[in-house]
Order: C-alpha cells, then sequence, then structure tokens
C-alpha cells in the first residue's frame, strides 16, 4: 500500500468521494473535527501532533474504498480511550450507533500483546474473532490502526520495535491475508522485516538494486510482446510490471535456503481483462508464446481461495532462459485481490451492505465454533495459527464440491468439515479412487471420499494426534464430551489420581472445597465432575488441575500456632511476637495487658474484620474473621472479640504470593522493582516450577490492607506476572 497520506481534510473527503460520490460527508467532516479538537496538545513519541495518526487511519480506510461510518470511526478510534470527557454514549450522541459501535470494538482491542500472560493473550484474541464476526470492519479498522504504527515505528525503543513488529508479522499481516487485503499484508510484512531483521533488510535491497536495470529490461521486452499479440486477437487489456515485495523474497531465501542469485521469479507482470473467457484465453496466448514451467499453473478462478482471490498464475520461461511470472485476471478479481473483503462493503443509499459475505466468511464461523470449547490457552494460540494462518490445499468432494482445509489435513480433517455425523461414523477413506490411511495428508487436487459405517462406536481418541484443523479436534472432545460423559468422568478421576501421586500426594487430600472451588470458578465447573469430564475428554491436562490444587493446599494449610521465625529474621520480625496489645494497635475485649500475637495463616492487617483466639500459654492470636480457621475451630469459649485501635505508627507484615514467568534475574529484577516502589520486602521465598513457571513467597512491611492492596496491583501489571494474591 502506498504511502502517500492524506494531509487534511481536503484530501481525505476527496479519495472518498473518488469510490463513493454519494458518501455522507459531513458524517467525516464533523468526526474529523472532533477528533482534531480533543486530542488537542497531544503529541506521539516522534514529536508529530497526535491528530496525524488517526487522519492517516482514516485516510488508509478511505483507500481501501470503505464507507463514510468506517472512516469516521477511523478519526475516531482513539477518543475514547486517550481524550478525557470522551466517552462510548457521547460518541454514539454525536454520531450514532453505527459509528459509536465501530469505535467500540477497536477500543476493546487494543491490548492484543503476545508478550502477556497466555490467560490475557487468548481472552485478547477471542475478544477479535467475536468483533470480526459481529463487524467485519472493526478489524480493518486495527489493521490500517497498525500500518500506520508500523510506518512510524522508529520512534520506539529498539526492544518496542522487535516486540510490535514480531506480534505484526505473527497475527496481524496473516489476518490481513486470511481477509484479502493484499496492500496491507505486503506493506506489513517488508515493514516487520525491516525491523526484525535490519542487516537483511538493506542486503535485500542493495541486491534487488543492483538487478533492477536487468529485470526492467526484461519485463518491458516480455510486456511489449505480449501486448502485440493481445492487440493482434483485439481483446482488451492492462498490463504492468508486478514487482515482488521484499519480504516474499526473504521468506523464500529463508525457508528454501536458497542464495538471492537463485531466485529467478523475481520477474512478473500482471494482466488485467474485460471478461473471464478473456482470461483463459489470454493463458492461451502465453503459453503459445513462452514455455510453461511444469507445476507452476494454478487456477483461483475456478478453484478460488478462502478470502475470495481469484486468479490464473503461470510461470514461463523468456527467450533469454529467465523464468518470469504472469498473472491474468478480470478488473474486478483485480479490485477484490487488492482490498479482499473491504471490497464487499457497499455504500448505498446511506446504509453498508455486505453482498454475499456469509460463505465468503465460513471459516470465521468456524474460529467461533471451537474456540468456545478451548480452555488451554497456549493450545488455543497453536490452534489458531494452524486454521487461520496456515497455507491452504483444495480437495474435492466426490460430487465435485470444493473444499479448502490447512496444509497438511488429513481425511478425517475433511470428513469433519462435511458435517460432524460423517466425522463421527467415518471408518476409512478413498482418495482419487484408493484407499489410504486415516493419516495420509491430502493434495490440492485430490478427490476425497468418506466410507462411513452406521453402528460405528465413534472417533478414536488418538485422532486428536492425526488431524490438523481445530474444528476437527472441537468435534471429537465434543463426542466424548457428550456420548462418553460416565466414561470421561472416570478417566479423568484416574488422570489425577495419577498426576497426584506423581506430585507426591493424593487426590483426596487435595479435594476439599476451598482448594476446589478457585479452580471451580476460574473454569466456570458446575462440579467436580464436570472438572473430571474435561481433564478425561483431553479438554483440560492433569498437570493444570493438579498443579494448581496443590498451589490451593499451600496457601491455605499454614498452622494455626505460630511458627517461631529463623533466627536471622528476629530482629526485622520482632514487632509480630509477643508484644503488648497497645504496642500492636489492638484492643481485646475483657483481656487488659494481655500478650498479643497475629496468626500466621491470615497475617491480618489494619483494615481487615478480626477476632482473637486464647492462646492457652501465649496469650491471644489475632485472626481475621476471613480465616478459613476461624471457621475450623470449634472450642467458641475461646474466641474474643478484638478491633484495631491506633496504627498511624505501626508496621506490620503482609505475605503474598506471585505466579510469574520464569527467566533470568527474574527475582532480582522485582526486587529493584519493590525497591523503587519503596517497599521494605522482609523475606523471600522462591522455587522453579515444572511449566516454566516461579512461584515467589513474600512478606513485605506495610501500613494497613490498603497499602498491600497497593503493592499487589502495582506487581500484576508487570508483564511476567501470571497470578498475585494475598496469602
Amino acid at each position: 500500500m502506498t504511502q502517500e497520506e492524506c494531509r487534511n481534510l481536503d484530501e481525505l473527503i476527496a479519495t472518498m468521494v473518488r469510490y463513493h460520490p454519494e458518501a455522507n460527508v459531513q458524517l467525516v467532516e464533523k468526526a474529523y473535527h472532533f477528533a482534531e479538537k480533543a486530542h488537542e496538545g497531544q503529541f506521539r513519541k516522534s514529536g508529530e501532533p497526535y491528530f496525524v495518526h488517526p487522519l492517516t487511519v482514516a485516510g488508509i480506510l478511505a483507500k481501501l474504498m470503505l464507507d463514510a461510518p468506517t472512516i469516521a470511526a477511523g478519526l475516531l478510534h482513539d477518543t475514547v480511550e486517550d481524550c478525557e470527557g470522551v466517552t462510548s454514549e457521547l460518541i454514539e450522541k454525536e454520531f450514532g450507533q453505527e459509528v459509536a459501535q465501530l469505535v467500540d470494538g477497536v477500543t476493546k482491542l487494543k491490548r492484543l500483546d503476545f508478550t502477556s500472560k497466555a490467560d490475557q493473550q487468548a481472552e485478547s484474541i477471542r475478544k477479535m474473532i467475536l468483533a470480526m464476526s459481529k463487524d467485519i470492519r472493526v478489524v480493518l479498522i486495527k489493521l490500517a490502526d497498525r500500518t500506520h504504527n508500523m510506518r512510524t515505528l522508529k520512534s520506539q525503543p529498539v526492544e518496542s520495535q522487535r516486540r510490535i513488529a514480531q506480534e505484526t508479522l505473527d497475527i496481524y499481516a496473516p489476518l490481513a491475508h486470511r481477509l484479502g487485503v493484499y496492500k496491507i499484508k505486503q506493506e506489513l510484512e517488508d515493514l516487520c522485516l525491516r525491523y526484525l531483521d535490519p542487516d537483511g533488510y538493506q542486503n535485500l535491497i542493495i541486491k534487488v538494486g543492483m538487478k533492477r536495470a536487468e529485470r526492467e529490461e526484461s519485463i518491458h521486452s516480455v510486456m511489449k510482446v505480449l501486448s502485440d499479440k493481445l492487440n493482434e486477437m483485439h481483446i482488451h487489456f492492462e498490463i504492468a510490471g508486478r514487482p515482488k515485495h521484499f519480504y516474499s523474497i526473504y521468506r523464500k531465501m529463508v525457508l528454501q535456503q536458497k542464495p538471492f542469485e537463485q531466485i529467478f521469479d523475481l520477474i512478473a507482470i500482471r494482466v488485467l481483462v474485460d471478461s473471464v473467457q478473456d482470461c483463459y484465453s489470454v493463458l492461451g496466448i502465453v503459453h503459445t508464446l513462452w514455455k510453461q514451467v511444469p507445476n507452476r499453473f494454478k487456477d483461483y478462478i475456478s478453484m478460488p481461495k478462502p478470502n475470495m482471490y481469484q486468479s490464473l498464475h503461470t510461470t514461463v520461461v523468456g527467450d533469454n532462459g529467465m523464468p518470469f511470472e504472469v498473472q491474468i485476471r478480470t478488473y474486478e478479481m483485480h479490485r477484490i485481490a487488492e482490498y479482499g473483503i473491504a471490497a464487499h462493503w457497499r455504500y448505498k443509499e446511506g446504509k453498508q451492505v455486505a453482498d454475499s459475505l456469509d460463505n465468503k466468511l465460513y471459516w470465521l464461523r468456524q474460529i467461533l465454533d471451537w474456540q468456545n470449547d478451548t480452555r488451554d490457552s497456549e493450545e488455543f494460540i497453536k490452534s489458531l495459527k494452524v486454521d487461520l494462518f496456515s497455507d491452504e490445499i483444495f480437495v474435492f468432494t466426490p460430487t465435485g464440491e470444493i473444499i479448502d482445509l490447512p496444509k497438511g489435513a488429513t481425511p478425517i480433517d475433511f470428513a469433519y468439515r462435511i458435517h460432524s455425523a460423517v466425522g463421527n461414523k467415518c471408518v476409512g477413506a478413498k482418495v482419487n479412487g484408493r484407499i489410504v490411511t486415516l493419516d495420509a495428508p491430502l493434495n490440492t487436487g485430490d478427490f476425497v471420499e468418506i466410507i462411513t459405517q452406521q453402528n460405528s462406536k465413534g472417533p478414536s481418541r488418538d485422532w486428536l494426534k492425526i488431524v490438523k484443523t481445530s474444528q476437527a479436534k472441537a468435534k471429537i472432545r465434543q463426542f466424548y464430551k457428550k456420548e462418553l460423559k460416565e466414561e470421561n468422568i472416570a478417566n479423568g478421576k484416574q488422570m489425577l489420581e495419577y498426576e497426584a501421586k506423581r506430585q507426591s500426594t493424593s487426590l483426596p487430600a487435595l479435594l476439599k472445597s476451598e482448594y476446589l472451588e478457585p479452580i471451580l470458578r476460574k473454569f466456570s465447573f458446575a462440579d467436580v465432575d464436570d472438572m473430571y469430564a474435561a481433564v478425561g475428554s483431553g479438554g483440560l491436562t492433569s498437570v493444570q488441575v493438579v498443579t494448581r490444587l496443590v498451589e490451593e493446599q499451600k496457601n491455605h494449610d499454614k498452622p494455626l500456632v505460630p511458627i517461631q521465625p529463623q533466627k536471622q529474621y528476629e530482629p526485622q520480625q520482632m514487632h509480630t511476637i509477643g508484644r503488648s496489645k497497645e504496642d500492636m494497635g489492638i484492643n481485646v475485649a475483657g483481656l487488659p495487658g494481655c500478650q498479643v500475637h497475629f496468626a500466621k495463616c491470615c497475617t491480618p492487617l489494619p483494615g481487615d474484620e478480626i477476632i482473637g483466639y486464647i492462646t492457652r500459654g501465649r496469650g491471644v492470636t489475632i485472626h481475621s474473621k476471613e480465616c478459613i480457621n476461624v471457621s475450623k475451630t470449634h472450642d467458641s469459649e475461646r474466641w474474643v472479640s478484638a478491633e484495631w485501635a491506633d496504627t498511624s505508627n505501626s508496621s506490620y507484615n503482609g505475605s503474598l504470593q506471585i505466579v510469574a514467568q520464569d527467566r533470568h534475574n527474574l527475582l532480582a529484577d522485582l526486587m529493584s522493582y519493590l525497591s523503587a516502589l519503596k517497599v521494605t520486602v522482609m523475606a523471600v521465598n522462591a522455587r522453579v516450577n515444572a511449566n516454566q513457571t516461579c512461584t515467589i513467597e513474600m512478606t513485605l512491611q506495610v501500613a494497613n490492607k490498603q497499602e498491600l492492596d497497593w503493592v499487589i496491583r502495582q506487581i500484576a501489571k508487570r508483564q511476567d506476572t501470571i497470578e498475585i494474591f494475598r496469602v
């Protein structure tokens, strides 16, 4: 996509009305002035006024030929999040519900960050898929937003440049490809390469530049020969050289391990004609003029890509022995090839209508179908990349219907694509008339026939290791979840018992309600049988469940009687051991002058509701009223009322537990971070877990509950923090 940007309102309006002469210009003008005023006084890291960003985003959307509400939303997309006093309600009042929903959709996608913790990662992607299903324009605005951010990435620190570029290459460029918006896809890939491999990028620019004159001479020669022949045949056409973008050359060099000198298809021409019949006529002419390279012809007209792309591709050898590619398509095909899903939005009588988008967005409905069944975040992200961003193959049903699948898909994937009942009753497959194994990878052009059996017992669990599509995996798990729930419960329980034994404990010891409740709540299970069934069907791993139960057990099972601290901590912790109630800031009803201790099981702080427990020979132990040991102890005569007195000059020990992504210098960085917050650390204990995480237990010196809560919120903001809670 050209980097020529709209510099003012007049240029933006001119771009918009070029494609939509009857567009709602007043709506865009109003949004322009509103956003300009809202962002007044704000500047980007590059030093330029912030409003340049939404204006450029709107300009990119206008060049994608999108409608007035989408362009208005592009102008307003940062106002709700970044401008004081601007709310979604205000946007709806000023610009209507349609614009407000688009702005709200983009605002909710702000934190698509693949360096964050896994659960947040999956949730962000889920939000984006959901937003796409409601209105695909939300993601087109997000792609335009990311495009301008990539154009101005040089103003960011080097570390941020690499992180943002990698995220763009992993998610946004493949998404633009899946939506068919090649203008954006190619620009994003080239910009990513500039920051991810600067030396390789510059080296490629030099090598491409050195060969440019030779390539241009060859292209002009080929174009003249073909043009003369097409004029002779009275075919109306346009012909142009097609530069290959840098990332596609770089990717070929890396994946195929070829030096630049051995990449021969840098030369390409594109021919545009009026009709499909003309496309095939031009193809025949090309093949009579030059010799075709075997296995390099692709007919995307009869077999369009899932993103609506249609074209004929053929590679032939020129008179000088140099191969070159020819792409042949109609003008309408070319418009769709450039703008993808955006080309299917029309402006008509002030309303936006999508023409036949249902079939074209089938892949999106598939993702929505399986994503809710995937509880494991890592599996969700991995499956998404396979289903959404992998290369496609095209196979045929026995009746000639075209089915698209990811590369490496098997007959089982094909069966479940046809219907879940076909997959569940599948017992064999034929490919091109020959019986094949169910794990045989399919190839483009294969005719596939599924052999079913009515009395089949259903899919094998081993199929989960064979299938490539998340749709098939979800359907197989769904079968076991519904049809074999009792078996799943038994299998899941057995798997958890085995894992508990492996972790040197027992399952019954871990299934107390106080340990179990957080897991049931986290995964929305109705009861423990639901948890067993999820593990038994493969929706959740036994390691995940048992590890979490063990953590909960450690958090809750602190001894009621305080344990004497280790000697080296006595000077720091003496204020918590055996001090008078006046020193502790505690009033105990009916027991003046008694010794007061804080219970280690709940470590209450000022701000917590408290109660005292008379400990024989050791005075009164102060518990939080929420402490689990309060409800466990039935000797009610030993409980006494207690309340906080003056605590303004006192400090207390507050304990917390952090689960973080394990990495080099994690603990040192965390200690430096707390030091910068002026937080005193009294004790630290850390251990590395088997799943590449680290559990850190800390005792901090704080004034009250509110101060500890503040510290917890600050630590929770760190990108390496997975979970944090007060012990």
